[in-house]
């Protein structure tokens, strides 16, 4: 089989396309045929290995040669303890927690990482919902508890988590500004946006504003920013961003809120099958739409990490894997 692979932290040109042995079915895995995977940050910082965080599996190399977390395929072959799944059955799933290798045509994964997919939603659409969707509900309802209409922000809203937050925000009733670049913003008024602020003219935290509920996916501001553009019970929640606003929270966190009722939390990634499933009925309800910005072949994967890496996906980037590149042409 042909596989995306890299054997050291770097930049795109560690990555390699090799043909690799086909992998083995353990009795709890089952063997699919990838058609699509999908790419995310994580994607792109394990790839550098950056920041340090990302070699705790293996700090002088990777512990896992072939990236992709996100996959939608065919089952080709069953273990003996898989009970719940057959030859034939389309699935999709995140497997960041039980081995990674969606960049590859085959993978054997853990058979409870799997969600049936529906047969009217694409392998591309199955591929770009599992982690992004996840951390978007997660982050929405565990984290932010959004059990009513709330007056939400989301920070970074055009990539894959922010283009699910906004949806699902709007399914509770939630008024939504987004905030992003410029390029982006017609993408997020298109799928619900009631606001949108391009943060090159704008900073939202010093607009006068406040937020019942503040969802950031890059995590570039201060604490001190995000606790004044919250209303006096807001809720903030971390969801991707930098080391340094991760120490603040942990360590100021907690002193400069004792006072108040207002709350900050880090979302700790958590694949769920049973989110999964959650998000996979919105879609058949027609509630729920993954934005895919750009498709690339299995051949241009080191393409589509620089794309999403550098911050210019407009939802989410997606791995063509079974069929012909011309086949999937890229959409606006």
């Amino acid at each position: 089989m042909k596989a995306m692979v890299y054997n050291k932290y770097g930049t795109m040109d560690v990555l390699h396309l090799k043909e690799l042995e086909m992998p083995v079915v353990k009795q709890n895995e089952v063997l699919v045929k990838v058609h699509a995977a999908s790419v995310n940050s994580w994607d792109w910082d394990l790839l550098r290995g950056k920041p340090f965080l990302n070699r705790l599996g293996g700090i002088f190399k990777p512990k896992y040669k072939i990236l992709g977390a996100d996959i939608a395929g065919r089952v080709e072959a069953v273990g003996s303890e898989v009970k719940h799944l057959s030859v034939g059955d389309e699935v999709f799933g995140d497997i960041s927690w039980c081995g990674w290798g969606g960049f590859a045509e085959y993978v054997s994964v853990n058979a409870e990482a799997l969600t049936l997919k529906p047969s009217s939603m694409t392998f591309e659409e199955a591929a770009a919902i599992p982690q992004a969707g996840v951390l978007a509900l997660q982050g929405l309802r565990d984290k932010g508890q959004i059990h009513e209409a709330k007056k939400v922000l989301i920070n970074g809203a055009g990539g894959g988590v922010g283009t699910f937050s906004l949806q699902m925000a709007k399914l509770k009733g939630a008024e939504v500004t987004c905030v992003d670049s410029k390029k982006k913003l017609d993408t997020l008024k298109s799928i619900g946006a009631d606001h949108v602020i391009d943060y090159t003219e704008e900073d939202f935290t010093k607009n006068g504003q406040h937020y019942d509920l503040i969802l950031d996916v890059v995590g570039t501001r201060s604490i001190f920013d995000y606790k004044r553009a919250l209303n006096p019970e807001g809720t903030y929640v971390m969801i991707g961003g930098s080391a340094s606003l991760i120490l603040q929270l942990l360590v100021l966190g907690p002193r400069i809120l004792k006072k108040e009722r207002k709350k900050m939390a880090i979302l700790i990634h958590k694949p769920n099958k049973n989110d999964q499933n959650f998000l996979s009925e919105l879609f058949v309800a027609g509630k729920l739409i993954p934005v895919i910005d750009k498709r690339y072949p299995l051949s241009q994967v080191e393409e589509a990490i620089r794309y999403l890496g550098e911050g210019h996906a407009k939802g989410k980037v997606v791995i063509c894997v079974e069929k012909a590149y011309s086949s999937y042409p890229n959409m606006p």
